[in-house]
């Protein structure tokens, strides 16, 4: 990979409701002035697709394919815009009730990496295992872009570091992370601390979109390889630009090689979203 490898990116704060044929043009421009502004990779909140809070059984009356109309959008989009775009939708499962927590990653010519979330957001009064089915444990969802490879992650997994490493393993240069990260007691400080953690821990750049207040926190971001916020946006909705690239993370890591030093990997973990974990059973 060249050393010059750089690349535009854009995180859209936007709130995704009930309509997927509104979130559907609320993309479509979101993309149109991202591509405006130089980007190359346009990164959406998670649930864009679909989101009804709290959640019912609607969610899986609206969920779809890989190969449906939400996915087909956004290829659509990509190839017209000549763009790489990840957003999160709601993805149709095996049976049941449940559905998949999906992320979806589409270039103008089809799929690029597909990541189903593996922690599902029960904490904090929440119950999001009520509703969805965890993606498989182990999974590293990359693609390349520029030069540089991203690495999928979602939401409340950005509590738990492994996952992040595991991307790193992979040989990620930057994680991206759609959110619905909601709000709540100190939920915006937690948010911005994680995300600069698992930049500065993995000396990777972090590329973090989530929903805008009420419900979410906002705050969506991208980060360097030692925490510094290069764009940002508020609360509200809106479009935030920076450029990601090799030279930055090389000059980072040898001041810090701290990937180099490290003596733990990251083993998989099964566990039932539906049964409590007696704390002994960590000992």
């Amino acid at each position: 990979m060249s050393e010059t490898a750089a690349v535009p990116v854009a995180v859209c704060q936007f709130a995704p409701t009930a309509s997927r044929a509104d979130n559907r043009e609320r993309i479509a421009e979101l993309t149109s002035d991202a591509a405006s502004r130089g980007a190359k990779l346009i990164v959406f909140p998670e649930y864009s697709s679909y989101f009804v809070d709290p959640m019912d059984e609607s969610l899986a009356a609206n969920a779809e394919d890989l190969d449906g109309e939400f996915v087909a959008n956004l290829t659509a989009l990509a190839a017209e815009y000549a763009v790489v775009i990840v957003a999160g939708f709601v993805e149709r499962a095996t049976g049941g009730r449940r559905v998949r927590n999906a992320v979806v990653a589409v270039r103008g010519d089809g799929v690029l990496a597909v990541y189903r979330k593996q922690h599902l957001y029960d904490a904090f009064g929440q119950k999001e295992s009520d509703w969805v089915e965890p993606g498989d444990v182990g999974i590293a969802a990359t693609f390349d872009l520029g030069g540089l490879r991203f690495g999928l992650m979602t939401c409340y997994d950005l509590r738990f570091p492994e996952v992040a490493r595991l991307l790193v393993d992979e040989q990620a240069d930057v994680l991206v992370v759609p959110a619905e990260w909601v709000r709540g007691p100190l939920k915006e400080h937690h948010w911005t601390t994680l995300l600069a953690a698992r930049a500065i821990e993995n000396t990777v750049y972090v590329v973090a979109a989530d929903h805008p207040t009420p419900i979410g926190v906002g705050h969506s971001q991208i980060i360097d390889p030692q925490g510094v916020v290069l764009a940002g946006v508020g609360t509200a909705a809106g479009i935030a630009t920076a450029v990601v690239e090799r030279e930055t993370i090389e000059r980072v890591r040898v001041t810090n090689p701290s990937l180099r030093v490290r003596r733990y990997s990251v083993v998989p973990h099964e566990v039932d979203p539906h049964e409590a974990v007696a704390p002994e059973a960590y000992l």
